[in-house]
């Protein structure tokens, strides 16, 4: 039975509503689309249209899974026309098969567990701790820009070792007009979003394009990623020439920007908003000073596995909520047979994460703030019914990089400041990505000058 010709769908969705996907929780919860509901309707599994596509929504775990099982066999990945009219047709995102293992392996030399334990975290844990105190130090800030800022000045400097004194253009300025754009409508005018999009995408490539060059020929090793790729672009196996070597450090610079440091924001407000999360963080990361010789040493890698679990239940909680991937495509390019229908070759699946996460049916009272939730769980990156980091193949590769951030992160936060997020329930909307159109502005102090 064809799938494209079993359900009647009296709805069809338009880009706009895409992006009307629940807001981030509030006291008012989700006031949007729930896809919950609209499964109750129309089945788990239903067709639609999306930019003039035809579409299969899936929010059944099975579907979801046999799905992603499916990549580079019966399915692959999918992004928009004019998303990738901004990225570039050959872009290193476009790439399946063993190109994508490839890129997957050069990465991995970057946020893998190996270099996470032996460089990423003592790194991290300084710029967060220096970060913080000039937070603190200013009294109020907006915590969206803050730890954007601080996250993208990180990444610069471990991609490239960026130095904004040294170049006339501005990356972050210019990075920041790539991504508010990216997803805007794709009229090519000055004055429009997706102009400044396009002028931002090749201002910073020309950025990062002239280090590249300029590192190549001084011959000087700063110890970065850069200096990984020029010694890949220049092995005789390797795949990478210059151009998709720049590539892949804006796309490097997107990943750690765009999703990481949206999550990071949520995480001062879920805490603050629930005092007796904030206790019980308090309470395990006090413990952890206490078994230290020296309580201002920095993290461990044994006290970030071993002695966070409730962090770690915190943390997964907050991506559950944040759902910063709303939807995830995939084009088939071959008939696929699961659960006794078939999704017809040319067809897109479009596999919604926040409908499993804020299923009722999979997470008692799915609204809630609640990291006991996830006790005596296994906390994986990503199975049938927790999709933060994707599935299948495609899993985020930088999961756990990004969780490392937020467990460090949370550690200052709760043991050495005080804070108060002032607003932000009505002012976080989706775009269709996450996004404070006012700020999220929070008073932070230090607790012994409080």
């Amino acid at each position: 039975m064809y799938l494209a010709n079993c359900t009647r769908l009296d709805i069809a969705f338009s880009v706009n509503l895409l992006a009307r996907y629940s807001s981030a929780p509030t006291r008012r919860h989700w006031n949007s689309i729930e896809y919950h509901s609209i499964a109750l309707r129309y089945g788990a599994v239903f067709r639609t249209s999306l930019v003039g596509k035809k579409v299969i929504v899936s929010t059944d775990p099975e579907v979801n899974t046999y799905i992603f099982q499916q990549e580079d066999r019966s399915v692959l990945l999918w992004y928009t026309e004019s998303f990738m009219k901004v990225l570039g047709k050959k872009s290193l995102l476009t790439h399946h098969g063993e190109i994508h293992k490839y890129l997957k392996n050069l990465i991995l030399h970057l946020v893998g567990p190996e270099n996470l334990k032996a460089n990423v975290m003592n790194e991290l844990d300084a710029v967060i701790c220096r970060h913080l105190q000039a937070w603190a130090r200013y009294g109020t800030v907006d915590l969206k820009e803050v730890t954007s800022n601080m996250l993208f000045d990180y990444a610069a400097k471990q991609l490239m070792s960026y130095d904004e004194s040294k170049t006339p253009l501005k990356l972050a300025e210019n990075f920041k007009a790539f991504i508010y754009g990216l997803l805007s409508f794709p009229l090519n005018i000055p004055g429009t979003a997706y102009h400044a999009c396009l002028q931002g995408r090749k201002n910073a490539t020309k950025i990062i394009r002239d280090i590249y060059n300029d590192r190549k020929a001084s011959k000087i090793h700063r110890g970065d990623f850069l200096d990984h790729l020029l010694e890949e672009v220049e092995s005789e196996k390797s795949i990478l020439n210059e151009s998709s070597a720049i590539d892949l450090v804006l796309i490097l610079l997107f990943a750690y920007h765009e999703t990481t440091s949206t999550t990071l924001t949520l995480v001062p407000k879920f805490i603050s908003d629930h005092p007796n999360v904030l206790a019980e963080l308090t309470k395990e990361h006090t413990e952890i000073l206490k078994n230290r010789d020296d309580e201002t040493s920095e993290i461990t890698w044994q006290e970030y596995k071993s002695s966070m679990t409730f962090t770690h239940m915190v943390i997964n909680e907050t991506v559950r909520l944040a759902n910063i991937v709303p939807a995830i495509f995939r084009k088939v390019v071959k008939d696929v047979e699961v659960k006794g229908y078939t999704i017809p070759e040319g067809w897109l699946v479009m596999v919604a994460p926040n409908a499993l996460h804020l299923n009722p049916d999979v997470y008692t009272d799915p609204h809630t703030f609640n990291p006991w939730r996830w006790e005596g769980k296994e906390l994986h990156a990503g199975s049938k019914t927790f999709m933060a980091f994707g599935g299948g193949v495609r899993l985020c590769v930088g999961a756990d990089f990004a969780k490392l951030q937020m467990a460090i992160f949370i550690h200052h936060l709760v043991t050495k400041y005080r804070w108060k997020v002032n607003g932000g329930d009505e002012k976080m909307i989706r775009r269709p990505g996450l996004v404070f159109p006012n700020g999220l502005p929070i008073e932070i102090s230090e607790k012994d000058k409080c």
